[in-house]
């Protein structure tokens, strides 16, 4: 360990161009300390009599304060620039980039809930507002190269997709390195055909430190994320579902591709514990979103987490649901958004919400025409029903300008952040 000396040390090591201004530096400090001197009359004979008489030395004074203010000026500027120029090489960003990040950085603290694309979707949002977020992400897939993984890898315990489309949404990066960490090997790779890159490297990362939560934390370091991603626990489970005509699911892939309606999901083990960060996040939250992901998969299943709804039901954070845009087949066929919420309700003892963001823009015919061929269909915004259950709808036209038929992140992110701010304006 470097003692604090070492460190300053460094700063004379040839090549930083930093050393002539460190002396420059000292060299105004000394001109502007002579003026002082000289304008406090300090050394009253001498110095007055080489100065002219006391008037000569005061502005001799003065203009060697004035000097070695100059001089430190400039050498303090040259230093910055010095910096600047080694971390940012277009020195024109460097205060458009420093504006930014503070302006983050004083940002809401937000907490997010969920899991699937929908949480990613959010998170590019967010991150564009605030630097102080956490995201929870499910950890119970079971399907294509995460449910692999675990299956095949005995260190890694976790799926780390959703952890992985969570750490990419937060990430400072090239968009070619967005592309490289979600792709997916194909046919002609032999065993690591489906696999994502993404995964492969959080499962390195696992084998290499030993802990599933320290290989998430490197991952962050590498892509340089703004705020921070975790599981919800630590332990291996299992989702479990039951249908409305009690048949027994086991597993998520199975649970979302049911025929039958699910009447409720479960962990096996039931209520694992969860990460205390997660609820030490949550009680420090400004807000905290759950969802927009698939109800029954990507987002109960973290309220079933030992300790996390309790840490919701008495955090002091404004509470924001945000409903999906359409059903999910095989999960919430024919849902309203008032179906959504009752479904959250059904799964925890108290209440986890206080506000439900819902989209109230139709997508385009030909979008829902399209969508309607894979079983999905527009979450009608029952505003009304929802307000009757206790709850304070918002509704907003939220949709996305492409050919999906998904929540634009700006919109959806500007929509959480104005209705954090009205809260506090009237001081709810």
């Amino acid at each position: 360990m470097k003692t604090r000396w070492q460190r300053a040390i460094r700063w004379l090591h040839p090549g930083l161009r930093v050393k002539r201004w460190f002396l420059l530096t000292l060299v105004g400090i000394a001109v502007a300390a002579i003026g002082v001197v000289l304008v406090l009359n300090l050394f009253a004979y001498e110095l007055t009599v080489y100065s002219g008489g006391p008037l000569g030395a005061s502005i001799v004074g003065t203009a060697a304060i004035v000097l070695g203010l100059i001089l430190v000026a400039v050498s303090l500027r040259q230093v910055v620039r010095s910096v600047a120029t080694a971390l940012l090489p277009d020195e024109d960003q460097l205060v458009d980039v420093m504006l930014t990040r503070r302006r983050r950085a004083m940002g809401p603290v937000v907490v997010t809930i969920g899991g699937g694309t929908g949480l990613s979707y959010l998170l590019r949002g967010l991150k564009k507002r605030t630097s102080n977020l956490t995201a929870v992400a499910t950890v119970s897939d079971d399907g294509g190269s995460s449910g692999r993984l675990t299956r095949e890898m005995s260190i890694l315990n976790l799926p780390p997709g959703d952890i992985r489309n969570c750490l990419l949404a937060l990430a400072d990066e090239e968009p070619l390195m967005t592309q490289l960490l979600q792709y997916r090997f194909n046919g002609n790779s032999g065993g690591l055909e489906g696999h994502s890159l993404g995964n492969l490297l959080i499962a390195a990362l696992t084998d290499i430190t030993g802990d599933f939560e320290l290989a998430v934390k490197e991952t962050s370091r590498v892509l340089a994320i703004r705020g921070r991603v975790l599981p919800p626990t630590l332990q291996h489970v299992e989702l479990c579902a039951r249908t409305v005509n009690g048949t027994e699911l086991r597993g998520e892939t199975n649970i979302a591709t049911s025929p039958q309606p699910i009447d409720y999901v479960y962990l096996d083990p039931p209520a694992p514990p969860a990460v205390p960060d997660v609820l030490e996040a949550i009680a420090d939250a400004r807000i905290v979103v759950i969802g927009p992901g698939s109800t029954y998969t990507s987002v109960i299943p973290n309220l079933l987490v030992r300790g996390v709804a309790e840490a919701l039901a008495n955090t002091s954070a404004m509470r924001i649901f945000v409903c999906n845009v359409m059903t999910q087949p095989g999960e919430t066929d024919d849902f309203k958004a008032s179906d959504h919420v009752a479904s959250i309700e059904r799964h925890v003892d108290s209440p986890v919400l206080d506000y439900v963001i819902v989209n109230t823009r139709r997508p385009d015919r030909s979008i829902l025409e399209r969508y309607s061929t894979t079983g999905a269909n527009f979450v009608e915004p029952d505003v009304a029903v929802i307000a009757r259950m206790g709850y304070i709808p918002v509704g907003s036209a939220l949709l996305s300008e492409d050919d999906f038929a998904r929540h634009d992140p700006d919109k959806l992110s500007d929509a959480i952040v104005r209705l954090a701010a009205e809260e506090t304006k009237i001081g709810l």
